[in-house]
Parts: structure tokens; sequence; C-alpha cells
């Protein structure tokens, strides 16, 4: 396909991403809203009422590789095509939990409801299949922007659904089920090539062990997985130390909506910050955003305070996460793409799912008190920032002619 014909497709794709984030990515916003308050209606322990939450990431991290190779073989709509289903299913069996008051059940339905929140990260990746090297950055950028809709119609969706039935949060979990239905309408119109197979003998990259001490891949892993971590750590407790402070359940829902805002907002133009400035400043600008959040969060539990946050937090978010991205599609070869993108992924997944497992523990276990344990998540954000900064500026000063 000559050059115009690859811009016309990518442009096509990343329209079709975009509603796809759009319009599915609702639910992601939805279960933060209110899986972690289903589980503290339905947990034995407080200690563990993010838990759900934390196995929705775990499903994420451990579906991210298979299902990289799931599509490497069969493509991408089929993957995710696969991923709706079993988020559908992991919603019925949520729902089913609620009815029965089985907080077990509630936890392992999220493993499966988690493999679309690993296809929605792939979304990325899969907006630069067909894009010439100058777009792929904005093509990431833009995709991410769909999630700006998902910002209103998530936690709009959770306002009219989370008390319509006698049992909270029912028919949330219902509306989860109609949003994945959706899929294969939406996917109908993706146009990227099934891969073609590779003859036997033909060489599939570098190994593993090999690309994991490439140091462009390996910092932009530990960049991504340190600032969707730190976001999910921060996001998961909000409303729970929004409710502990003396705030209503649509003021969280307020809030949480302005942070996702916050998160997608920015990608309109962060993907051109990165073709002029390059992709390891915007990294560091985010990490710095996150830092603001984490001190924001330490002055006050006052509203103000909660919605400073939380922008900053998604700020930081957009322009660590994006920039990383970016970083680690320009480190890895063709005939590699699937293999780094599932291992970046697990490993990114697998650090939110260590967030979220101790997101519930510090928030309800740390000191006596909401704000006590509030301050508690985000003094945990500081090792990590402090990691993730000195790995950049590592790659940063690292002499040019040792570079892969």
């Amino acid at each position: 396909m000559d050059s115009a014909g690859a811009r016309r497709r990518t442009r096509r794709n990343i329209v079709v991403l975009i509603f796809a984030q759009a319009v599915l990515g609702a639910q992601l916003s939805m279960i933060f809203n209110v899986g972690g308050l289903a589980g503290q209606m339905l947990s034995p322990n407080p200690c563990i009422a993010t838990l759900p939450l934390s196995m929705m990431v775990l499903g994420s991290a451990l579906s991210a590789r298979p299902l990289a190779g799931f599509m490497r073989r069969h493509g991408r709509r089929a993957g995710f095509l696969l991923a709706c289903g079993l988020s559908a299913l992991g919603a019925t069996l949520a729902a089913l939990a609620l009815i029965g008051g089985n907080f077990w059940l509630f936890t392992a339905s999220a493993t499966l409801t988690g493999s679309y929140m690993a296809a929605q990260g792939f979304f990325r990746f899969a907006a630069t299949d067909c894009a010439p090297p100058d777009m792929q950055a904005k093509a990431i950028s833009w995709v991410l922007a769909g999630g700006l809709i998902s910002a209103f119609t998530g936690p709009m969706l959770v306002k009219l659904t989370s008390e319509v039935t006698a049992i909270p949060f029912l028919a949330t979990y219902a509306a989860i089920i109609g949003l994945n239905l959706l899929g294969p309408v939406i996917f109908a119109f993706l146009d990227i090539p099934k891969p073609t197979a590779i003859p036997a003998g033909t060489a599939h990259g570098r190994p593993l062990a090999e690309l994991i001490r490439v140091p462009q891949i390996a910092v932009a892993t530990i960049c991504a997985m340190v600032a969707y971590s730190l976001m999910n750590l921060v996001m998961t407790s909000a409303p729970l130390a929004m409710i502990g402070c003396g705030f209503q359940t649509t003021e969280a829902a307020s809030v949480v909506s302005f942070h996702v805002l916050a998160m997608f907002a920015p990608s309109f133009f962060t993907g051109h910050l990165i073709a002029r400035f390059g992709a390891t400043p915007i990294v560091m600008v985010g990490l710095l955003l996150l830092a603001l959040a984490g001190g924001t969060a330490l002055a006050g539990v006052d509203l103000a305070h909660f919605y400073g946050t939380m922008v900053l937090l998604g700020l930081g978010w957009n322009f660590g996460f994006i920039g990383a991205t970016t970083m680690l599609t320009r480190a890895y070869r063709s005939e590699e793409r699937e293999r780094v993108q599932g291992l970046n992924d697990a490993a990114v997944f697998g650090g939110v799912f260590l967030a979220s497992l101790s997101s519930g523990g510090l928030m309800n276990c740390i000191g006596g008190s909401a704000r006590e344990g509030w301050s508690a998540v985000n003094l945990a954000m500081l090792p990590f920032l402090v990691l993730a900064g000195g790995a950049l500026l590592w790659l940063a000063l690292r002499p040019r002619d040792r570079a892969e």
C-alpha cells in the first residue's frame, strides 16, 4: 500500500479505536467508581474491600501476553472481540454475586472483566500497526483521547444505574454487559490486516531475555508501569477516602469524572508535544505532575484538594503513559512487536495489580481515620517516582554510542 493509502487506513482505524475507547471504555470508569464500594458492601473484612478491583487488574496482567499471542495469530479484531465476550461474562457473574451477596464470586468475576482492560491497552498499539512513522505518536495520543468521552459517559451511567434497583450497583453491571455487546458492531469497521504466518525457520527477533535488557525497552516499561500503577493506587482509594471524609457518592463520582477528563483531554496535543520535544522530557513532566498530585493530597481533605489531586493525577498519567508508550514503539523491531507489547502490558498491569491490592490495605488499615489512610496511600507514591525518575535520567545521560 502506498503512503497515501496507509494514511487513509490509519485515519480510519484511529476513528474506530477512538469510538471503541469512548463507548466500550466507559465500563472501566464505571467499575473503578463502584467496584470498591460494592466490594466494601460485600466484603467480610474492610481491609480487602478493593480486592475485586485488584483481581480485575490481575486478570489484565495475566491475559496481556496470551491476548497478544492470540492477536498475532488471528488479528486485532478477533482479540478485541474475545475480550469483550469475556468481560460480558465477568459482568454477568458480578451481577449474580451482587444478587447472592457473595464477595468471593464477585472477586472472581472481576478476573474475567479484566480481559477487556488488557484489550483496551492494545488499542494504542493497534493504532500504530498501519501508521507511517511520523503518525505513530499522534495516533497513540488520539486513540487515548477517546477516553475523554468515557470520562462523562462512565460516571453518568453510574449515577443513572447505581441506585435504581433494590440491590445497589446491580443495574450498573447490567449496563456493562450491554456495552460489551456493542463490540462486534464497532470492530466490524476496523481495517487492520491479519498478520501473515511466519514461515518455519524465519527469525522471530531477539529472545525475551535479551529484549528486557535493551535500555530503551526496560526504561519505557518501568515508566509506563509506575505511571499507570500510581494512578491506579490513588484513583482506587479516592472514592473510599471521600466517603470516609463525609462526602456523597455523587460528589465522588464527579471528582472521578474530572480525573478521567484530565487523563484523556491532553491527548489532543500530547502527541504534538512528543513530536516537538521528544518522549523523554514528556515522561519526566508526567512524573513531576504525579508527585504534585501526591503533595496536594497530603495538604488537606477539602473538596478542592480532592479535585486538585485527581486532576493532577490524570495529567501525570497522560504524559507519563503516552510518552513511555511512544518510547517503547521506537525500541523494537517489527517482528518483535506483539511479544514486546505483551511483555510490556503484562508488566504494567502486574504493577497496577500490586498497587490496587495495596490500595485497600493502605486506605482502610493504616491509621485510625480516612484521612490517615489517604495520606498513607499518597506517601506510598514516593519511592516509585524516584525509581522511574532515576531510570529516565540514566537513559537520558547514557552515552549515545552505547545505545542499541
